[in-house]
């Protein structure tokens, strides 16, 4: 695991105070000091992340014209298909060597929030594609609103303080596809060093190695959990929300070796997001003499709206 922590949800879930206060304090300290962790006992089985792979494999076998199908204009890749290179990292203009998959929120009892979200786009090819895709939604965004209330605590907050914001949340689940490497790439790499802009980021094991996180020395550690963990990392909204108490660590996925070139490298992000109208408000307790605002006043949705404009995703 290099210097990436592990921890067990089920020491949060199981009841017992002592380890539900070790959780707090290992996740805690994990996210102020290098932003990421590896975390098992989460919600997932290993069928259906066994089954997840299966159906993405087989959407990204189609045939191009069949995914391009799928690519919806006009709302910035937040549903459906989005095609190789089309998305870049903050601050370069080379596209990342990667094509993706949106599923988003499976609204609850909210017609206002259904109206607002773009619908989820099913994939008429692979009817099983689309229940897998809802029920690892579901769970993984289960696994977050726990993580998510133990680092309400950590932060002396009400335990269930991000609850009424992540309910019917705008989050997203994102399968992506890296290709074999055919030709030299220019200044590209498969995925940019980079923030997340969200609350977390819940990673699925991906295959192949490739993520590598820096620290505060500056060096990039390899990340790599073990399949039975979900690597977890600080977003920028909740760095902001927090003062930059919580670390939203960068973060790169880096072209494998040239032997491994003709190999497909598959992962499966989950980003935690709230409602647009959750507040970004620096937390009045992250704020002291030795740690001034560093961020002004801002909602998740504002924030959002900025960062898909510089990631390339839509136009100003």
């Amino acid at each position: 695991m290099g210097n990436i922590p592990s921890v067990d949800l089920k020491d949060f879930t199981s009841g017992d105070h002592a380890r539900k206060q070790k959780f707090i304090h290992e996740i805690g300290n994990a996210f102020e000091n290098i932003g990421f962790v590896a975390l098992s006992g989460h919600f997932l089985s290993d069928a259906l992340v066994e089954d997840l792979y299966e159906e993405i494999k087989k959407f990204f076998d189609l045939p191009q014209d069949i995914k391009d199908a799928y690519e919806i204009e006009g709302i910035g890749g937040q549903r459906g298909y989005t095609s190789f290179g089309k998305e870049h990292a903050k601050g370069r203009k080379e596209g990342d060597l990667k094509e993706f998959w949106h599923f988003g929120q499976y609204v609850d009892d909210n017609p206002t929030l259904e109206a607002e979200y773009p619908e989820n786009v099913w994939v008429k090819e692979l009817p099983k594609f689309n229940t897998v895709g809802k029920e690892t939604y579901q769970m993984l965004e289960k696994t977050a609103k726990y993580v998510l209330r133990a680092l309400a605590l950590h932060l002396k907050l009400d335990e269930n303080y991000f609850d009424e914001f992540i309910k019917n949340g705008n989050s997203i689940l994102r399968p992506i596809h890296y290709p074999p490497i055919t030709s030299e790439p220019k200044n590209a790499v498969r995925a940019a060093a980079h923030g997340d802009i969200n609350l977390i980021t819940l990673l699925m094991g991906a295959h192949g190695k490739g993520l590598q996180v820096k620290n505060h020395d500056d060096e990039w550690v390899d990340a790599i959990a073990r399949t039975d963990q979900l690597m977890i990392n600080v977003g920028d909204m909740l760095s902001r929300l927090t003062n930059n108490k919580l670390k939203s660590t960068i973060h790169q996925v880096v072209n494998p070796p040239k032997a491994l070139w003709g190999t497909s490298r598959y992962s499966i992000p989950f980003f935690m997001h709230p409602i647009s109208e959750m507040p970004l408000n620096c937390l009045e307790n992250c704020i002291d003499d030795t740690h001034p605002k560093l961020f002004e006043d801002i909602t998740a949705g504002e924030f959002l709206h900025e960062r898909l404009i510089e990631l390339g995703l839509i136009k100003k």
